[in-house]
């Protein structure tokens, strides 16, 4: 593997973390196979094992058109895999072929506000408050004629996740989710926090303000890469890697999605009538009952739960796994063997 080039030694602790998790969660064979063309030292694990999903799809689903990749067979027990901010699709690159490979029907949608996931109508609200997000994933199954599926999230999409899983328990059979239970509410958003933890959700103040959404605006990349930087300090990402999921930042409702979600979270912007409801039934905290294996990267550089805070919140089968060797915050991206192990075995609880 390293024959010819420059010997990483961060890179291949990397590789031989996920290569042990691999192993002893059975991907060990697929996951060598992949991972045997990975040849420059500065290349990513992630680039070694996929560089495209190939041809998007596109659907009408509730308030939107939503662009998705879907991969494996199509009568396989479906798989639906959700990015977060400021990331996309290619969250999962790593992780869909290794459960197609397994049998799984892999569908990864773009969230509104990302890629070619558009509004229908030029005069929907552009909300980006959590249970809209999930709303819209529940709509999408509902016009792939999806009854049930197991679903992986990581930061927005991890959070949706669980919306899903605490309020629409009956389309979710199983659930993946990196950093735990990230049902909130705006009452928690309002709450102070001590100052170091509040240094953490800087972004989120600099979007309270009219030059923060400006600046979002005009240096939207600069601002996904020190992000991609800080929540993953020991991610060794290549500017390809980068700029392919920052092509999806380019949406024309992105900037405006972002804006409001991070407001609606402090109290600072209004979200839909439509949706109080269900906002009133998360700010419950309601317990998950499907299945569940949860995650965390040891390198995590953004702000996350402990584990112990939330272990409770799940009341069906449960796990949680520390995945080590320097993983960050888009856990599924930096050790996709990891994440695809946990799906495959939190299918069979």
């Amino acid at each position: 593997m390293f024959q010819g080039t420059k010997f990483d030694r961060r890179g291949f602790i990397s590789y031989a973390a996920i290569a042990i998790a691999a192993a002893e969660l059975g991907l060990a064979d697929s996951a060598h196979a992949q991972l045997r063309d990975t040849k420059a030292s500065g290349e990513s694990i992630e680039s070694g094992l996929n560089n495209s999903f190939g041809p998007l799809r596109q659907i009408d689903a509730g308030l939107l058109s939503v662009g998705y990749a879907e991969t494996g067979p199509a009568d396989g027990r479906p798989v639906l895999l959700l990015h977060g901010w400021p990331y996309d699709i290619h969250t999962y690159v790593g992780v869909a072929p290794l459960l197609a490979a397994k049998g799984y029907r892999v569908i990864v949608p773009y969230l509104r506000g990302y890629g070619t996931t558009r509004f229908l109508s030029g005069e929907t609200v552009r909300n980006g408050q959590p249970s809209a997000l999930a709303s819209d994933i529940v709509a999408f199954m509902d016009a792939l004629k999806i009854d049930k599926a197991i679903i992986g999230g990581c930061d927005w999409g991890a959070r949706t996740a669980n919306i899903i899983a605490a309020l629409w328990p009956d389309r979710c059979k199983a659930m993946v989710s990196v950093s735990g239970y990230l049902i909130s509410s705006q009452a928690a958003g309002r709450m102070p926090l001590p100052p170091k933890a509040e240094l953490e959700w800087w972004y989120q103040y600099c979007f309270a303000t009219e030059r923060g959404h400006t600046g979002y605006e005009k240096y939207r990349n600069d601002f996904a890469r020190l992000i991609w930087q800080l929540a993953s300090p020991k991610w060794n990402f290549n500017d390809a890697t980068f700029d392919r999921s920052a092509a999806a930042l380019e949406n024309p409702d992105h900037v405006a999605i972002v804006i409001h979600n991070y407001r609606w979270r402090l109290g600072l912007a209004e979200g839909e009538r439509k949706y109080d409801d269900l906002e009133r039934r998360l700010a419950a905290g309601p317990v998950i009952t499907v299945p569940t294996i949860t995650l965390e990267g040891d390198a995590n550089g953004a702000p996350h739960p402990e584990p112990s805070s939330y272990a409770k919140k799940f009341s069906g089968k449960y796990a949680h796994r520390l995945i080590k060797g320097g993983v960050g915050h888009n856990l599924p991206q930096e050790a996709p063997q990891a994440f695809a192990g946990a799906v495959i075995q939190v299918d069979g609880y």
